[in-house]
């Protein structure tokens, strides 16, 4: 698509796409049978068989001693199928909760596609995390099976209840009673079409993280489909003879929504990069499998960018189009994309409860100010609230709001357990603070909640406390973020000591491997600060805004 030469021609073009625009519309492209139910098994692969798609790539691999195997749609779904035939022997079936705790490998991808084949709902579980995040997660979602290999079985012991366990690579001397993979996968394909559900039925079980508590269930329905197909057509720009990279990991919602739903939703081919992240890495990857469509978190562009191995490698790029999406993209980072990579890079808004809702959308053309969130996805009305819930006009700082009687492309309906009321008077809140501009987008402000975004994961504080305080010496201890150059943020951790234990390096790292072991190796403190008390309110509330001000200073500070 050609590039409109004046903001008012931008504005035209979104404009007119709206004129026509309906959700229906896009469920029906989804969709083949027209009886007003879905699966999502049927809209991600299915349906492309039906098409004479089959052969087409869905799915390259690397793995992380760089050999690749691909999946065609013909080959995932006959798979996922034989699969999804063990799962019903098991007597899994509609609802249920399958976890899955792999890598970026294929057997996650037939995992996944195996649990929506009879209706079961599948549920992430992040590599990096621990037992107490794990089993929190299972506990909570009444969790029937978890699919797992050698490298994070044993993960799973010392949960006061673990699901059966199907391991993929085949169970060891240690797991005895787990059952095996290949075995699975070589039973009989499931002979039961697959399971037509209302659109208000989940298909994902996802966790996202709070301020306060326990980490919240969002159940997400069937009827996101859309959304998530809006996004990848309109705001990354993915066409079906695109080789798509997203380096973020499925174990969260924007890998799981929009590295492997989102581009098997429009049949096009998703990649996955076993290895770790690195720039080395990330430029090897780029240039050996030709991507012409990358999504990366900021923190991923930083570290690139800091490298200083991509200078002049544009030349040896296919890219076309590249995104961002976690937190907000500074503008010597968009610049460096452009300049270095060789492509347009934009900035996406959204959050596990939502998708994507707010976009500079790469094929839809609108007004783009220098690090403004874009303009709201076509499907969602987006308001600025004040603290009495009503809407506020352009230049005035409030509450990011989804407005969802004019949201038809909204799904979000509550957490799953009830464990937070989002809603008032018709609006979602997202509790991120923005300001609305005269032309229809929006810059992000900062938060009204506690939540620390570090290497683009989120991150509840209440979390790492929690973790915290499991060690013997700690007393009281409060988390906040400290803005970081690469990261964005870190975690820092103000710790008090019990009476009878003294400050020491060798402490503070005893508990930063705390908290790695027991939540997870993404979300530890890499500052702690030893202090006599925390700041509280007379009720006796931790003051976190002090602790980020004081974070704020020592990051300005530090060299």
């Amino acid at each position: 698509m050609s590039t409109p030469a004046t903001l008012s021609d931008l504005a035209t073009s979104l404009a007119a796409y709206l004129e026509t625009f309906s959700v229906d519309a896009v469920s029906a492209r989804l969709d083949d049978h027209a009886d007003g139910r879905l699966n999502a098994f049927e809209a991600c692969c299915g349906r492309h068989l039906r098409q004479g798609r089959g052969e087409t790539t869905a799915l390259v691999h690397e793995d992380g001693g760089g050999r690749v195997t691909t999946l065609s749609y013909a080959e995932l779904a006959a798979a996922s199928e034989s699969l999804a035939g063990w799962f019903a022997d098991q007597g899994l079936g509609e609802g249920d909760r399958i976890a899955g705790m792999l890598p970026r490998t294929p057997a996650l991808l037939i995992a996944v596609l195996a649990a929506w084949r009879i209706g079961a709902v599948y549920q992430p579980l992040f590599t990096a995390f621990g037992p107490d995040s794990v089993g929190y997660r299972l506990e909570r979602a009444e969790t029937r099976l978890v699919i797992t290999d050698p490298a994070n079985r044993a993960k799973f012991d010392g949960l006061a209840e673990c699901p059966p366990v199907l391991a993929v690579g085949g169970p060891d001397a240690a797991y005895g009673d787990d059952h095996d993979w290949a075995a699975a996968l070589d039973h009989a394909p499931i002979a039961t079409p697959p399971l037509r559900q209302a659109p208000d039925a989940p298909f994902l079980q996802m966790f996202t993280s709070g301020t306060v508590g326990k980490p919240k269930g969002v159940a997400v329905p069937l009827s996101a489909l859309p959304a998530f197909a809006l996004y990848m057509e309109l705001a990354v720009g993915l066409e079906r003879d695109d080789r798509f990279w997203n380096m973020a990991d499925p174990g969260w919602a924007y890998g799981l929504y929009y590295a492997i739903t989102g581009p098997l939703l429009l049949g096009a081919t998703t990649h996955f990069c076993e290895a770790g992240f690195g720039a080395e890495v990330a430029r090897d990857f780029l240039q050996r499998h030709g991507i012409t469509n990358f999504a990366a978190a900021p923190t991923a562009y930083r570290l690139m960018k800091a490298s200083g191995l991509f200078d002049g490698a544009g030349e040896c790029l296919a890219l076309r189009r590249a995104s961002s999406a976690g937190e907000p993209l500074n503008t010597e980072v968009v610049d460096w994309v452009e300049r270095t990579l060789g492509c347009p890079v934009m900035d996406h808004y959204g959050q596990t409860e939502t998708g994507m809702t707010c976009c500079n959308h790469h094929v839809l053309g609108h007004p783009r100010p220098v690090g403004g969130m874009g303009a709201p996805l076509p499907g969602y009305r987006l308001a600025i609230l004040d603290a009495e819930g009503r809407e506020l006009p352009p230049g005035e700082p409030g509450v990011l709001a989804v407005d969802i009687a004019r949201s038809p492309a909204h799904f979000f309906a509550g957490y799953t357990w009830q464990e937070k009321d989002p809603f008032i008077d018709g609006y979602y809140l997202t509790g991120d603070v923005v300001v609305g501009h005269e032309d229809g987008t929006f810059q992000f402000a900062g938060r009204n909640d506690d939540i620390i975004t570090t290497s683009g994961y989120r991150v509840g504080p209440t979390d790492v406390e929690n973790s915290v305080l499991t060690h013997p010496a700690v007393a009281e201890s409060a988390a906040v973020g400290q803005p970081d150059e690469l990261r964005g943020e870190i975690i820092r951790a103000y710790v008090v000591l019990r009476d009878d234990h003294e400050p020491s390096e060798s402490l503070a790292e005893e508990i930063r491997q705390r908290v790695r072991e027991r939540l997870s190796t993404h979300a530890f403190p890499r500052a702690i600060e030893f202090v006599d008390a925390l700041p509280k309110t007379p009720s006796g509330k931790i003051q976190r805004f002090k602790l980020r001000a004081d974070a704020a200073d020592k990051a300005a500070v530090a060299p």
